[in-house]
């Protein structure tokens, strides 16, 4: 197959309503990121990497309930083989995620063949071998999941025909010729994510975990360009409109229709489509989180919950206090405990110990810094609709 077969590679330039979703897109992200304390930001990466494994999941078919999340990565493995195969996969998501968003992933760029390859190593070498296969749907055949190589054999993916598995160095090639060489302009390269999503899909390189490897792609991608930070994820969207999604992700996949649909072999007007609704996505989420981060709502909410706790005799009486001081210095020195809740030294240690066990604060010793935390159970009540009312009921 000729790589030409792919094209066009990006959205037309003068396409005027995705250059409005891109300025929109850059004001939005201006604004969450000085939501919140930086601290505060850190402390939730880690709630929005579980979120964002549970959606990247959920588009792979499988409801993987956030409780059970939270066990995995507490080393808390279900003994039912199929629930503790999801687990393994979620913690290996979430170790990915965590290493791009902390600056530890490749200096490459993330629109590349080499930054693919590393996302599929990186987490298929998490998994155990027993999961590192799929079967041939005509054959019945297992066949290997090498981490981090492209497949070997030719695949069908829906109504789509890649690249076969002979012609991918070439392909991949013009994937990085595309999007790193010569470099678009950042304003450009926002608008070409969701072409970037959809040709890597298009391609299909790797033999299984494709899609996982997109949206990690993308996620990258946006924070490189100074639009994604740990505290959104466009997976909560691309899962919500799951239908639209893959709809929108085929009809890009289209021949072009006619003179006035670009000049490439696919579809222009389908590419832009798709492009339009990954921006649209990221627009929604961005505004999502900072709807949860307004710092009036969010005290109101953590408050709410607290006085449910206290009434519940599982908190005590000042434990709001210690929690407001979390989210508006990002953490909490202990020295200050007794000055906020007005208890000796005692009743202020035990005040804390109530709010570490709860799971509601963590720290790094018993003597460093606490800062806020986020069990699935208190994540529920404090950032409502994080997850669906559902979640994990369908395993």
């Amino acid at each position: 197959m000729n790589v030409m077969t792919m094209e066009p590679m990006v959205p037309e330039e003068a396409v005027k309503d995705l250059e409005d979703e891109v300025v929109t897109l850059i004001a939005e992200a201006n604004q969450l990121a000085g939501r919140v304390h930086p601290i505060l930001r850190d402390s939730m990466g880690d709630l929005v990497r579980s979120m964002n494994c549970y959606y990247s999941n959920l588009i792979e078919g499988h409801d993987t309930h956030p409780r059970d999340i939270d066990r995995a990565l507490a080393n808390d493995f279900s003994a039912e083989p199929k629930r503790r195969e999801l687990q393994q996969e979620a913690v290996a998501h979430i170790h990915v995620q965590q290493l791009i968003d902390t600056g530890r992933d490749p200096d490459v760029w993330p629109a590349s063949a080499a930054y693919a390859a590393w996302l599929h190593e990186e987490f298929c070498s998490r998994l155990p071998a027993e999961m590192l296969w799929v079967v041939h749907p005509q054959t019945g055949e297992k066949l290997p999941v090498v981490p981090g190589e492209w497949r070997t054999r030719d695949v069908e993916v829906g109504r789509h025909l890649p690249p076969d598995h002979a012609d991918l160095p070439q392909f991949m090639a013009r994937f990085d010729r595309a999007y790193t060489s010569p470099p678009l302009s950042r304003f450009r390269q926002i608008q070409a994510v969701g072409a970037v999503h959809h040709r890597f899909l298009w391609i299909h390189p790797f033999l299984d975990g494709n899609g996982r490897v997109a949206r990690l792609m993308s996620h990258a991608l946006f924070k490189r360009l100074g639009i994604g930070t740990s505290l959104w994820s466009v997976a909560r969207g691309l899962a919500r409109e799951e239908e639209l999604y893959k709809k929108l992700l085929a009809g890009a996949d289209g021949p072009r229709e006619g003179d006035r649909d670009g000049r490439g072999n696919l579809t222009q007007r389908g590419l832009v489509a798709f492009c339009r609704f990954f921006l649209e996505r990221s627009i929604d989420q961005i505004r999502f989180m900072n709807g949860l981060l307004e710092p009036d709502m969010l005290l109101r909410r953590i408050e709410i919950h607290v006085e449910e706790e206290v009434r519940s005799k599982r908190l005590q009486r000042g434990s709001y206090a210690v929690l407001r001081e979390a989210v508006l210095a990002g953490e909490v020195e202990r020295s200050k405990i007794p000055m906020l809740t007005g208890y000796e030294e005692r009743g202020a240690r035990n005040v804390t110990a109530a709010l570490v066990e709860r799971g509601m604060l963590t720290a790094t010793t018993h003597k460093a810094a606490l800062r806020l935390a986020f069990p699935a159970d208190v994540a529920e009540r404090w950032f409502p609709n994080l997850y669906p009312a559902n979640a994990g009921t369908r395993l």
